[in-house]
């Protein structure tokens, strides 16, 4: 179930026009639309997840989460406005957070026992924004920043904000302001130089440089391509190269290449059965796990494994599971297929997971397809050149009824695997049909205190998952108006019989007030900004009132103030306390998250009430079917008569509808059968 998170810059800067006469905001905005169009005629993407976040500040910036429906997503994202600032550092995080939210929950990144790619939750976040300056409250910011403090628990056990199972891509707008009178360059998209840029890179993604709506709708048809499960890897050689083989290139090229390092993805399929992804082997972490430590150290989010050029043996066992993953295509799979060798291998390592050596022991290996399209990743058991053979006379030669010698060799092989090794391979020896081989009480490898911290990590984690799920879409209650207070218990001045004096003397008209009399008591008054985007500070400054609103304002404190019987004051007239923009008039989903939760039904078996927009007893038209040649009939009927007769029978109720049976149906006239005499007599034979 891959999550499509869209993080759409919601600054100012995305008000300016291009040449199409759209704002770079309404384009973000379509290319989303047309993304999910894209994306729907895929069969996959039923199981799809949408999330919808802009550059507000969290929780206010979360516009759609893990709770929300797919039609709050498209409201939240129609309604996006262009006011803020472009805090893009802040936004990812606060994107990055929101998706590890149930991570420690649900246990699926399994601190301290090994990386399994088949534990996975991919997630793509596509960024649209304009690559204008990053701006926040501090200043101008020349580099792309990333919050180090955040309130998700158990992020310090991760480097990096985000996991291998998450990549960033950003849709960077240049559209112009002007049409440009050159033909647009045929090819791919380039990349953008903007701060994002690297931070795409370094998930496993990539940035699109958009000049024209062309480019856009390509770059969205790859990105649609690019949804696939699937883990980040970063693979580097050690050692020297390889020889040049007889079929492949024969050309040396000496110092660093291209396809000594790559950071590349490798596909994680499903069961085509359950749809859920199957395996058996971890990856090892890259430190050997010590009991007596009472934290753990900080994991990167992309696993670095080593390989070595040196050419090995490929190895199976009948019975013994092993796990095989496709590399997304790269340098070093071009590399590999070049070589056309496709019965060697290359081993592959984590450093520092042995206990002894740096390199550690080898987990699998990296092979070229039998047809040579492409290259697989096979992760078997721990050091397997050594448990192999074991296991395969094991089955051969003892027939799972193994001596004394073979049991001394496999727990001499037990000291140098991971303890995290031993659940994987105690399900491995039970699917082969040895399972009294590994004892039910060998340890895992974490300390007490590990343990305990990791179960109170989760339940930390629930909590901050309830409590955002539960923010997202509640934003700041605004105040509806500015309270005046009363600064003594005096009676206040509109409650005076004599106010009217007291007006006229305000006004210059009568003589002046009395000492005791204060103008500036108005208890329980209220003064209503008639923007409520207004924060209601700011009409305390007079000169806060825009030229254009005096005269309105005039008149409406004139108003306010001459009737003395009202103690709150109307910051609008009446027309306006109506007055709904005709695009949020639809939008009963916003209206329903601020409305109270009801009470509970008086009778539990009664069925649950559903919310039905607009008028809860109209009938469902859809749910009544009428028969085509019903109304054709009753239609032309009523053409028939005269004007003289009366539609409807002497009984006085309701027409009955005749249904005819005849296809020979005049138009503008209604079928009448013949008329056939009666018979007056019966005829015997």
């Amino acid at each position: 179930m891959p999550v499509l998170l869209f993080l759409i810059d919601t600054s100012a800067s995305m008000n300016q026009r291009s040449h199409l006469g759209t704002s770079y905001l309404d384009i973000a905005k379509g290319a989303v639309e047309t993304f999910l169009k894209l994306r729907s005629r895929d069969p996959a993407s039923r199981g799809d997840r949408y999330m919808l976040v802009s550059f507000e500040e969290a929780p206010a910036g979360i516009k759609a989460g893990w709770k929300d429906s797919h039609a709050t997503f498209m409201t939240e994202l129609r309604n996006l406005q262009a006011v803020g600032l472009t805090s893009i550092g802040q936004s990812l995080r606060t994107a990055f957070d929101l998706l590890n939210l149930n991570r420690l929950v649900s246990g699926i990144d399994n601190y301290g026992q090994g990386r399994n790619p088949f534990f996975l939750e991919p997630a793509i976040i596509v960024a649209i924004t304009d690559g204008s300056k990053l701006t926040s409250s501090s200043g101008v910011q020349d580099e792309l920043h990333l919050p180090l403090t955040t309130p998700l628990p158990g992020s310090e056990l991760t480097k990096e904000p985000f996991r291998w199972d998450q990549r960033l891509f950003s849709l960077v707008l240049r559209i112009p302001g002007h049409a440009s009178p050159d033909p647009e360059p045929i090819g791919g998209v380039p990349l953008d130089p903007s701060p994002i840029t690297p931070m795409c890179e370094v998930t496993g993604g990539r940035s699109y440089s958009v000049f024209s709506q062309r480019m856009l709708n390509q770059c969205l048809e790859s990105l649609v391509q690019k949804i696939q499960s699937g883990v980040v890897i970063n693979f580097e050689k050690t050692g020297p190269d390889p020889p040049p083989t007889e079929d492949g290139p024969i050309e040396m090229k000496y110092g660093p290449q291209s396809w000594h390092s790559c950071h590349k993805m490798i596909y994680v399929r499903p069961n085509p059965k359950t749809g859920v992804p199957v395996g058996h082997w971890p990856i090892p972490e890259s430190f050997w796990p010590d009991q007596n430590s009472p934290t753990l150290p900080p994991r990167a989010a992309h696993p670095q494994v080593k390989f070595s050029c040196v050419d090995s043996e490929p190895m199976v066992v009948d019975k013994v599971p092993f796990d095989k993953y496709e590399l997304e295509p790269s340098p070093l799979t071009q590399y590999i297929l070049a070589r056309k060798s496709s019965h060697t291998c290359w081993q592959v390592f984590v450093c520092n997971s042995a206990k002894y050596g740096e390199l550690g022991q080898p987990f699998g290996y990296l092979k070229a397809g039998t047809a040579l399209n492409c290259v697989n990743l096979f992760v078997m058991p721990y050091n397997y050149p050594v448990v192999l053979p074991l296991l395969d006379d094991l089955i051969t030669v003892h027939k799972f009824k193994p001596p004394a010698k073979w049991r001394q060799s496999f727990e001499n092989y037990l000291k140098t695997v991971p303890p995290y090794y031993i659940t994987a391979l105690r399900k491995a020896l039970r699917m082969m049909g040895a399972p009294n081989l590994l004892a039910d009480n060998m340890e895992c490898g974490l300390s007490y205190s590990v343990v305990s911290y990791l179960k109170k990590l989760s339940q930390q984690a629930k909590i901050e998952a309830d409590r955002v799920c539960a923010s997202v879409g509640k934003k700041a209650a605004l105040d509806g108006g500015i309270k005046l207070r009363c600064r003594s218990s005096a009676l206040s001045l509109a409650h005076r019989k004599d106010f009217t004096q007291l007006l006229n003397s305000i006004m210059g008209d009568g003589p002046a007030l009395p000492m005791e009399a204060n103008t500036k008591e108005f208890a329980g008054f209220q003064l209503a900004a008639l923007n409520k985007a207004f924060k209601p500070q700011g009409l305390r400054n007079p000169y806060d009132i825009p030229r254009s609103h005096l005269l309105d304002q005039l008149s409406r404190m004139r108003r306010n103030l001459l009737h003395a019987s009202i103690c709150i004051l109307k910051g609008q007239d009446q027309d306006q306390l109506h007055s709904v923009p005709i695009a949020q008039m639809g939008n009963y989903q916003d209206f329903l998250k601020h409305c109270p939760s009801p009470l509970r039904e008086a009778d539990p078996d009664q069925p649950k009430r559903l919310h039905t927009f607009g008028n809860p007893f109209k009938l469902d038209k859809k749910a009544m079917m009428v028969d085509e040649a019903d109304e054709f009939v009753t239609g032309t009927q009523g053409k028939g008569k005269r004007p003289g007769e009366s539609s409807s029978p002497a009984g006085g109720g309701a027409p009955k509808r005749r249904r005819c049976m005849s296809p020979l149906l005049r138009l503008g006239r209604a079928y009448t059968p013949p008329k056939t005499p009666p018979r007056s007599k019966s005829f015997r034979n």
